[in-house]
């Protein structure tokens, strides 16, 4: 990993390395005037060259007598320096390292020329410009990868654990699973746990971009960064802290840094061999003339040739493209919403398929026992179901477990799984089979046809063979699903699949409700597979799916696109995936396409802009019409507005 991200932060920072080399001496700047500090020197010899050149201007202007000859040289060569050396020295690093054409060689070769022609205030300028324009750059590229960690890197430095009778405050690292930790009002959860109080209220922002408090019960998990709002709680700590949720989702967003967008490799590509053109280009320049031009001047071809070697400088378009995709992954972010890379912000751009999977993602996936329908005496029915249930972690037997309470439950012996059917069991000397139709008709026990009927999931109970009725859970749809679907319509998905392992019937009731296009009911994990892959076979179908349980991993790694649904998702789920909802709302999908879309434009919008003004000028300063004062505007300028545009996707609403 931090191999892999210390490969990321070299490559990004390659075009303004030599600016940021003081900054790395110092290390990381945490103190707040030490990092002032670190930063003045950093533009300290901007500063110096800019007020030399100032002067100068100035002493040229107003044609003050001692500033003639070598003095004026001198002068204006003091000025060059500062911003110029840290310039040179790159460009001379790189030959070195084989890299022979760099932006850093084009500045160098074009300010040293402007020197020897005599245009002593444009070589300067031009070096300045350029340095200054680097640096902000640098600050952007910076910025962007602190606000983006700073969005999620929420965790508390310290964690009150009660030992030896009494809570102490110690590091995070050093908390082990199953100890206690105490939380005051006002203070967010250092790691992941189980609320031991009754109920409390927590500020989830910080995992799920969601502002709204959450109430917890009992039991149920707090995840690290969550701020607990109203009283002092407790928690039994679930997992270490590098293993907590947080944890995992800033090791995703450092990772996502590292895997770059088709669109950045091209452009970087393209600049390894763009910029020996424009050198040989600029040559030409210079050479070709000679022949065919019968007034030649070898002094204004050849600063024609260093104005071209400026204007062509291709820096600000390839910080601009990555920072824009950091951009959209920041905005991201802030919504509770993490691209594994940036090639992924791409991808949801192009997606015309969404396959939701249901519980969990279009439902609350919290259930409950709504009706019992026994043919034997209710108490014995519930217990018998309760207790064979007790063996599974399935949601639908956990709802079951929950309805019979604190009640006692029997003893299970040779438990059988039969994954997407029930289980088999054996209680009391008697063979239980608690499933799905599925499993009856697979063990040929009867049952009612009245059952078949049902439109709400049931879990049918027999004894020895012999059935002994059923119970309905209910599963409430979330709030926003509907919306979502009507959202996804509307942003270029021409189809929304819901594959379901639930009943046929559940599944098109709910599908109709929702306004869903396609519906498959009673699935398998293997037959979720074969769905996805069913639609896969129309090359024309670009396919996301949605879910949040571990047995969606193999579809959620089939899919072009993988979304794990929900900061309570299966680790397998949340790890398989592409991207990572942190919540429980489907309108993020739409959300996250909208993002992958706004970022698409904007890389796209600088990449346009860059191009078009840089033909421009550098069609007029091969026709003689544009000085260096124009090219580094121009090129700075541009750099600027890209800059402008790549940081305004964060502050954009989604």
């Amino acid at each position: 990993m931090e191999k892999e991200k210390h490969q990321h932060n070299k490559e990004i920072d390659s075009c303004c390395s030599h600016n940021h080399s003081h900054q790395h001496e110092h290390g990381d700047d945490h103190d707040h005037d030490h990092g002032d500090a670190s930063a003045f020197k950093t533009y300290l010899p901007a500063i110096f060259s800019l007020v030399l050149l100032l002067i100068a201007i100035a002493l040229d202007y107003f044609k003050v007598d001692f500033f003639t000859n070598y003095i004026r040289i001198a002068w204006y060569v003091v000025a060059y320096i500062p911003v110029a050396y840290p310039v040179i020295k790159e460009a001379i690093q790189t030959i070195a390292k084989g890299e022979i054409f760099t932006e850093f060689l084009l500045m160098a070769l074009a300010t040293i020329g402007a020197l020897a022609l005599g245009e002593y205030p444009e070589a300067v300028a031009v070096m300045l410009f350029y340095t200054v324009g680097e640096l902000f750059q640098g600050a952007a590229v910076e910025g962007a990868k602190r606000n983006i960690k700073a969005l999620l890197d929420v965790r508390p430095d310290t964690a009150n654990v009660f030992r030896k009778e009494k809570y102490e405050i110690v590091k995070p690292e050093t908390v082990e699973i199953g100890e206690t930790i105490q939380l005051k009002a006002g203070e967010k959860a250092p790691l992941d746990g189980e609320l031991i109080n009754d109920s409390a209220s927590f500020n989830t922002a910080a995992l799920t971009g969601e502002s709204t408090p959450k109430t917890f019960r009992k039991g149920e998990t707090v995840l690290a960064g969550m701020l607990n709002l109203d009283q002092v709680i407790t928690l039994k700590v679930t997992k270490k802290f590098a293993d907590s949720a947080l944890s995992r989702i800033l090791e995703m967003v450092q990772s996502a840094t590292s895997r770059k967008a088709k669109t950045e490799l091209f452009i970087r590509k393209f600049a390894k061999i763009y910029t020996p053109i424009v050198f040989f280009l600029a040559v030409a320049l210079v050479v070709f003339p000679y022949f065919i031009v019968a007034d030649y001047h070898f002094q204004t071809w050849l600063y024609r040739a260093l104005v071209f070697l400026v204007i062509s400088c291709p820096c600000a378009l390839v910080i601009s493209i990555p920072l824009g995709y950091f951009g959209g992954i920041g905005a991201a972010s802030a919504n509770g919403i993490l691209f594994k890379g940036s090639n992924f912000l791409d991808v949801i751009t192009k997606i015309n398929t969404v396959v939701l999977d249901k519980t969990g993602t279009l439902t609350h996936g919290v259930f409950k026992v709504s009706a019992i329908k026994s043919e034997i005496e209710e108490a014995k029915f519930m217990i018998l179901l309760a207790s064979i249930e007790s063996q599974s972690t399935h949601p639908i037997a956990k709802a079951i477990v929950s309805h019979h309470g604190d009640k006692k439950l029997l003893k299970v012996n040779e438990v059988k799984e039969i994954t997407g059917h029930g289980l088999t069991a054996v209680i009391e000397n008697q063979k239980i089979v608690a499933g799905n139709t599925k499993l009856f008709k697979k063990l040929k026990i009867d049952y009612p046809t009245v059952v078949d009927e049902e439109v709400e999931t049931i879990v049918l109970l027999a004894v020895d063979d012999k059935y002994a009725g059923y119970v309905t859970i209910t599963d409430e749809v979330k709030s926003d699903a509907k919306q979502a679907v009507h959202e996804l319509h509307k942003n270029g998905v021409n189809q929304v699949v819901m594959l379901s392992g639930d009943k046929t019937a559940i599944t098109q009731k709910i599908a109709k409700m929702l306004g869903i296009d396609v519906a498959h009911g009673d699935l398998l994990p293997e037959d979720k597979v074969a769905r996805l892959e069913e639609i896969k076979k129309d090359k024309t179908r670009v396919v996301a799916f949605v879910g949040d349980g571990i047995n969606d991993a193999p579809v959620l790694a089939l899919s072009d696109l993988g979304m794990a649904m929900g900061a309570m998702g299966s680790d397998v789920a949340i790890e398989t995936a592409d991207v990572v909802i942190q919540n429980d709302q489907p309108s993020r999908i739409v959300t996250a396409i909208k993002i992958g879309k706004a970022t698409k434009r904007v890389v796209y919008q600088n990449i346009t802009l860059a191009f078009a003004v840089k033909a421009v000028v550098l069609i007029l300063g091969a026709g003689g019409l544009a000085t260096m004062w124009e090219a580094v505007f121009a090129d700075v300028g541009v750099a600027f507005l890209a800059i402008l545009n790549a940081i305004r996707i964060q502050k954009m609403k989604f």
